[in-house]
């Protein structure tokens, strides 16, 4: 369904799964501007070559998914030196992993997984959309440790909003697994793999099952009517959507 991945994904050495979202069609008619948003992982381990094409892209904020655990030990990344500002909105706090367990059990990573995700409250997705719908904020990196789970839902929210197909959103998700090789290569290679655990394993890890994002969907569908519902549930308003609408789409 999506045929121009290698237009949409930057394959810097240190950094791996960052991808524009421009280019998808909206239901009116209108297109994602490119450049204005980028999803990625961690970007401690870039290059100078990296960096050099990183700071090409004009990014003029990041919004940082991660604990601040995750943070304390890889640290922010490039960004915040090159200029950009740098927002912090935790998704799963401290403690939410356990809690995670409790609430959906040992699921691995799953649509039941990504909705447990909501019930951290809506300070998450309210912050973001603030930012989303200023367009000086622009052009955003958006970002977690993988860039796949907190990331893919972050993303899955903004593509609903801006009247993305579905079947795109689910299908943009997916391109993650279009990384997955490089991205393990580069660990063997420079890091190691984790103690017990196998390539194979860690092609797994790296990855996102196929069934994640529609299960995720289904679940805002059966109890919101969707993402928009679920947003609009937690105080997001028209207006906000409007203007990230204007902010990202032409």
């Amino acid at each position: 369904m999506i045929n121009d991945y290698p237009d949409r994904h930057h394959p810097f050495l240190g950094c791996f799964n960052f991808r524009d979202i421009g280019g998808y069609r909206a239901e009116d008619g209108r297109t994602v501007r490119w450049g204005r948003y980028f999803r990625a992982g961690r970007q401690d381990r870039m290059t100078a070559e990296d960096l050099e094409k990183l700071s090409g892209l004009g990014i003029n904020t990041q919004i940082d998914l991660r604990k601040p655990d995750e943070i304390a030990d890889q640290g922010r990344g490039p960004l915040p030196a090159m200029g950009a500002s740098y927002h912090n909105i935790s998704v799963i706090p401290e403690g939410g992993v356990d809690q995670l367990a409790k609430l959906v059990g040992d699921t691995g990573i799953s649509g039941k997984r990504y909705l447990g995700y909501l019930a951290f409250g809506p300070a998450s997705w309210q912050q973001m959309f603030k930012i989303f719908a200023q367009a000086s904020e622009h052009p955003i990196l958006l970002n977690c440790t993988a860039g796949k789970d907190r990331t893919g839902v972050s993303t899955a929210f903004l593509l609903a909003v801006l009247g993305v197909d579905r079947a795109v959103i689910e299908a943009d998700y997916l391109l993650t697994n279009r990384d997955v090789e490089r991205q393990v290569d580069f660990i063997e290679a420079n890091v190691g793999l984790p103690v017990g655990m196998s390539r194979a394993d860690m092609m797994h890890a790296a990855g996102v099952p196929e069934t994640a994002m529609r299960d995720f969907l289904d679940g805002l569908d059966e109890r919101w009517g969707g993402p928009l519902g679920y947003l609009s549930s937690i105080g997001i308003d028209e207006a906000t959507f409007e203007a990230v609408r204007t902010a990202f789409l032409e």
